[in-house]
């Protein structure tokens, strides 16, 4: 076997490399960033960028939080991976600490890698514990790419793949300001919910397993789940046999303006999934259950082995993001700086005509842009320039380019951001709605 001793010189062409790369969604950005720190990026030609997204979703304590660089030292000092049936003090301490925050009766975590893992587990402990394999989630939703967490991912990434697994089935997403029954305009009244259920009801073949719903619909718009939904959510699976599951990877530890948003609504589900906001940046993520749908799926032989599943060195990492949450309050201080986000795009939206609406929880909104108020219509000519746009003059800012939208602004900065970032934040946004307006006519605008 042929060892190559240095990298082979790049190709007539190739700049760095990007173009032995696989495209996993879209095209990727021609910056390459160096550094990363607290709620900026710098480009290797200097440039800073200021991140309202906090990197995929994930770095809620911002980009290098001090808390996170000593646990990465000390634990790598450690150990960092383990055969999977051994476990270490970090892995059993981030469950005890994790089930003190967590209402009873919760009780039981499993530490995997990424969201859909998460998901994934939940779903197989689900279909396990009740014989069913049917799964409900919402037309908005995305939950993975894993077989079982894609299958009941609907806002994209179904077309082309074969398909998916039997028995999973599509509830309207709850989203007031495009109501999906044509029923609702400004304030939903659960009648897509009752909709919902009643499709789900007539398609069933009698083999429920579980409900599967993010708090907040992400990829599905930023749609906070309307007041009541989820109780009356959980209502409907406790008597078809569902058992729920809330899937808080965007929401929970603080961003929501709660450590968990299922809090805000009354309502203890079967299955919680954590992921990017517990390993602040790091592939960590978890499903957490009861005492008694764990044991139930010991006794049957329950198997969900990963080559890091209890992996020391995140579980190290999730320790420090939650004590630090905790200890700095994080999550009231979403509340107080989310308000002035959530102003401060209010105040955007009176001068600017394309912003249709502004809705989200803490520091989770969406800017919602339309090409006219009176239709609702997504524009999303306009959402891609003004993306574009705010890049330039130094914002990152992303748009939902899924369910149907393109023309959604997802704005989640980190929660140790600073009062000063909001407000410059804001104005680079100003800047490039006003730049852009020739985009809602002129793709060449901008």
């Amino acid at each position: 076997m042929e060892v190559r001793a240095s990298p082979a010189p790049a190709r007539s062409g190739d700049r760095d490399g990007r173009e032995h790369l696989i495209r996993y969604g879209g095209s990727f950005s021609d910056l390459l960033v160096e550094r990363a720190e607290g709620s900026w990026l710098t480009t290797e030609d200097g440039r800073r960028i200021l991140d309202f997204t906090s990197g995929q979703m994930c770095a809620t304590l911002g980009h290098g939080h001090p808390a996170i660089l000593d646990a990465l030292r000390e634990a790598s000092g450690r150990v960092v991976h383990l055969f999977s049936g051994f476990l270490s003090r970090d892995v059993t301490e981030l469950a005890r600490e994790l089930m003190a925050v967590l209402p009873e009766p919760l009780a039981r975590a499993m530490f995997l890698s990424t969201g859909g893992e998460a998901n994934e587990a939940a779903l197989r402990l689900a279909k396990l514990y009740t014989g069913g394999h049917e799964v409900l989630a919402f037309a908005g939703s995305w939950h993975g790419m894993t077989a079982g967490a894609g299958s009941s991912t609907y806002s994209a990434g179904r077309r082309g793949y074969g398909p998916p697994l039997p028995g999973t089935l599509a509830l309207p997403t709850p989203n007031p300001y495009r109501c999906p029954i044509a029923h609702c305009r400004e304030s939903c009244d659960l009648t897509c919910l009752d909709a919902g259920m009643a499709l789900a009801d007539a398609q069933s073949v009698g083999a429920p397993a579980a409900a599967i719903v993010e708090p907040i619909l992400s990829a599905g718009g930023i749609v906070p789940l309307p007041e009541g939904y989820l109780a009356r959510l959980k209502q409907g699976c406790e008597e078809r046999g569902l058992l729920l599951v809330v899937d808080e990877a965007q929401t929970a530890l603080g961003r929501a303006g709660t450590m968990f948003a299922f809090e805000q609504h009354d309502v203890v589900p079967d299955f919680v999934a954590l992921s990017k906001t517990l390993g602040g940046g790091l592939p960590l993520s978890a499903t957490v259950t009861t005492d008694e749908i764990e044991a139930d799926a010991a006794s049957k032989g329950f198997l969900h082995v990963t080559s890091h599943v209890s992996d020391p060195l995140p579980a190290a990492v999730g320790r420090a993001v939650l004590r630090t949450v905790v200890a700095d309050e994080l999550a009231a201080r979403a509340v107080v700086i989310g308000e002035r986000l959530r102003g401060g795009l209010q105040e955007l939206q009176l001068r600017h005509e394309p912003i249709g609406d502004v809705r989200g929880v803490g520091l989770m909104l969406g800017v919602d842009l339309v090409s006219d108020r009176a239709t609702r219509a997504p524009d999303a000519r306009y959402g891609g320039a003004v993306t574009e746009r705010c890049l330039e003059l130094g914002l990152n800012v992303n748009v939902i380019k899924f369910a149907g939208l393109g023309s959604v602004l997802r704005i989640a900065p980190p929660l140790t951001i600073a009062p000063e970032e909001i407000d410059l934040g804001l104005e680079i946004l100003d800047q490039a709605l006003t730049d852009c307006r020739g985009a809602r006519s002129d793709a060449r605008a901008c």
